[in-house]
């Protein structure tokens, strides 16, 4: 939150605001989840932010406020969301510098052992021959370069502790990316790894040529579901699925989930025929099982995937791509839901 915010919410009037975002929500019908009332309360208490502004535009068009709508704000608003980004670009940074000064320590003690041995050799060379002042030069050099290196030897042993430390640091930074790279709740790639994955994909594609295929899947009436069940039995049912979506994924494919209950694959050097293979394998598992409820085990039914999938076309882009994937899932919803539909009509036919 801003300052401003922050400082309203310690306020005398702090319930009073807190009270505010919870009706402005509800008259919204806008889930009370930690980070839709973080949003809610910057947006009743700085009317002016660009956020607000952001949520009023969303209203007036009659737009759902829905848990991807709020992730999305929260990446672009809330500071401690942008901190995940942050930490990624400076861990990548980091982790280049201590490249570059291991590679320079490496280098640095490999000229000085090669200077050593050479003025050695010279040495040896003029062994024999009548040129005693250029050997007694020689001799103080390969003195010289003695201290130099016993020197070294302190100071490598001071650089090996360092080197140890930035392996340490270093591990601690990829540990640090990989979480911020991997939804909490479902343990997938998140919305930035996927986005990251696609423009790799996309990039590798128009630079070897291969196939590239897309596909976005949404689980039916997931709403309805948390409506009765309460939020907690809902993301049983997110992380169930999402098991499922996982398996299919590798190391080329990325399965990440995209948003609130929508899911994406990316299938870097697959056709959309062979994409949908692993979809419809992918939906049949999901509606085929039976799901309890872990608190009570009562029977809640089978949950259905509506899928839409694009085969990338020459040249087009990451967004364009998406679109196209979405549009096949509004094909598969208004279709009856619990199918996959394909941009493609060839791969549809099949």
């Amino acid at each position: 939150m801003s300052a401003e915010v922050e400082t309203s919410l310690r306020a005398p009037k702090a319930y009073d605001l807190a009270r505010q975002a919870i009706a402005a929500m509800e008259a919204h019908k806008v889930w009370p989840t930690a980070l839709n009332f973080e949003l809610w309360c910057h947006y009743v208490t700085a009317k002016d932010s660009e956020l607000a502004v952001e949520i009023d535009q969303m209203l007036e068009a009659g737009e759902p406020f829905t848990d991807a709508v709020g992730e999305t704000l929260a990446a672009r608003f809330l500071p401690k969301q942008k901190l995940s980004g942050e930490l990624l670009d400076a861990g990548e940074a980091l982790s280049k510098e201590l490249d570059s000064v291991s590679r320079a320590i490496e280098i640095a003690r490999e000229s000085s052992e090669a200077y050593g041995q050479e003025l050695a050799n010279a040495k040896e060379s003029l062994a024999g021959e009548d040129t005693g002042q250029i050997k007694a030069m020689v001799e103080s050099l390969t003195q010289a370069t003695q201290r130099v290196r016993e020197e070294n030897e302190t100071l490598e042993g001071q650089l090996a502790d360092t080197t140890a430390e930035m392996g340490r640091l270093r591990e601690n930074l990829e540990q640090a990316r990989r979480e911020a790279m991997t939804d909490g709740l479902t343990s997938l790639a998140n919305r930035k790894a996927f986005d990251e994955a696609l423009q790799r994909a996309c990039a590798h594609a128009d630079a070897t040529g291969e196939t590239l295929s897309l596909a976005v899947l949404d689980i039916d009436h997931f709403k309805a579901f948390n409506d009765t069940w309460g939020h907690q039995t809902g993301d049983q049912v997110l992380r169930y699925v999402a098991s499922v979506i996982g398996r299919a994924g590798n190391s080329l494919r990325t399965a990440a989930r995209y948003g609130g209950e929508e899911f994406a694959l990316v299938f870097p050097g697959e056709s959309a025929r062979e994409a949908l293979v692993i979809l419809e394998d992918i939906r049949v598992e999901v509606a085929s099982r039976v799901l309890k409820r872990r608190s009570t085990n009562e029977d809640l039914g089978a949950v259905t995937l509506s899928a839409g999938l694009a085969e990338r076309q020459a040249g087009e882009a990451p967004a364009a791509l998406v679109e196209r994937a979405d549009t096949a899932l509004y094909a598969s919803k208004r279709g009856g839901r619990n199918r996959t539909s394909a941009a493609d009509p060839i791969a549809a036919a099949a």
